[in-house]
């Protein structure tokens, strides 16, 4: 696990370090009454990122739940830094002006690059206790080199993330995007480019640039509704955000923050998980939560890297907890498909392996086992009982 098992607690007022907690939050969320937390708590929520000015910290320890902010606070257990500077200060050391987008020229002199100067004036006199927590945007994901995206990734935070909104994005499939930072040379299309697995791409992309690979955690941002002003722009529905999620726990990643903000569309909010707006995401949102809470153990423990052999259409994460394997595989195309894989590892006698949620199991033989993935945001979840011990070197 990148960071490692204990990394959360190294810091002052430290989130959770124990196997049972996985950082399930939420952007820009406010919390002014106690009705606020409860209602984010049935949706499974446990951690508040960047959490408004205006709210009531207090309220956090005794309801259970932790935040990060923007200023340091004895009720919270990080500082966030700037969002997105990597987009709109660019990477550069020019002396910032100190203001911020829509106030004036940020950078002096004007358009030279001061992304990391904003970066280092907010964390500078941040004790190295506090845990700091940064998120990047298309900068670091497509528009910059691995040089100048690795000094965001790597040099003021200890906890980062970038937000690439696949599913809701007008601009993401385009040649200057995601297209050619997937090595096409073109605009994706929509197949290539709407689809749960580019989720994972985006975490593979931080995680390539961490040095030492593997020394801090990155977190996944997904949306839960339609995140830009335009309507024509797609909204994300529930299947899509489950799947989304899973890509990102699929690739390393060691949290899941929601975007919980509908800028256009048929119902705007900024509340989306606790108005009317969320009603068909919310159920979704909240079964994956119950998923991840009651896997936490699971997904805090090692990987199994190079164990499971498959062929292109899917994705996979191995993961060992306790006396057993676990599997988790998800749709990496759009079409249908029938997905055979192998554990070289488990030769010989049939096994069973229990397909979590799902109510059934399939027949593992010789270390092969097949199963029908029906769309791109298809995810299979199984578990393969005392197979440890035969799998681990």
């Amino acid at each position: 696990m990148d960071g490692g098992p204990g990394f959360y607690g190294g810091f002052e007022n430290p989130l959770p370090a124990t196997p049972g907690y996985f950082p399930l939050g939420v952007w820009l969320e406010s919390v002014l009454e106690p009705d606020d937390i409860r209602k984010d708590k049935a949706v499974g929520l446990n951690t508040y990122v960047d959490l408004t000015a205006n709210s009531n910290t207090a309220l956090l320890q005794p309801a259970g739940v932790h935040a990060l902010t923007s200023g340091p606070s004895s009720s919270t257990s990080g500082y966030v830094l700037a969002d997105e500077p990597d987009m709109w200060a660019g990477p550069g050391s020019s002396e910032w002006t100190g203001k911020w987008p829509g106030q004036g020229e940020i950078c002096k002199p004007a358009g030279v690059p001061c992304g990391y100067t904003v970066q280092r004036t907010l964390s500078a006199p941040i004790a190295d206790e506090i845990m700091k927590y940064a998120n990047y945007g298309k900068g670091v994901s497509f528009w910059e080199s691995d040089e100048e995206a690795s000094v965001f990734v790597n040099e003021f935070q200890d906890v980062v993330s970038v937000d690439n909104y696949w599913f809701t994005d007008l601009n993401i499939c385009g040649q200057g995007e995601g297209g050619g930072s997937m090595g096409r040379e073109r605009d994706l299309t929509e197949q290539e480019c709407r689809l749960a697995a580019n989720y994972g791409w985006t975490i593979d992309r931080v995680r390539s640039l961490i040095r030492p690979a593997g020394s801090k955690p990155v977190w996944a941002f997904v949306e839960v509704g339609h995140p830009f002003t335009e309507d024509q722009a797609p909204t994300i529905t529930g299947p899509e955000i489950r799947a989304a999620v899973w890509s990102s726990l699929i690739h390393g990643a060691r949290g899941i923050v929601y975007f919980n903000h509908s800028f256009g569309g048929d119902c705007q909010s900024q509340h989306v998980l606790r108005d009317a707006c969320g009603d068909e995401v919310r159920p979704w949102v909240t079964a994956v939560n119950t998923q991840i809470t009651g896997l936490a153990p699971v997904l805090n423990a090692p990987f199994l890297d190079g164990a499971l052999a498959h062929g292109p259409g899917v994705e996979t994460a191995v993961k060992v907890h306790g006396d057993d394997l676990y599997v988790f595989a998800g749709s990496a195309q759009a079409d249908p498909q029938d997905a055979e894989f192998t554990l070289a590892c488990l030769p010989g006698a049939a096994v069973t392996a229990t397909v979590l949620d799902e109510d059934r199991t399939v027949s593992i033989g010789n270390g092969v086992f097949r199963d029908t993935f029906v769309d791109g945001n298809a995810v299979h979840l199984y578990r393969i009982a005392g197979a440890a011990a035969a799998c681990v070197p």
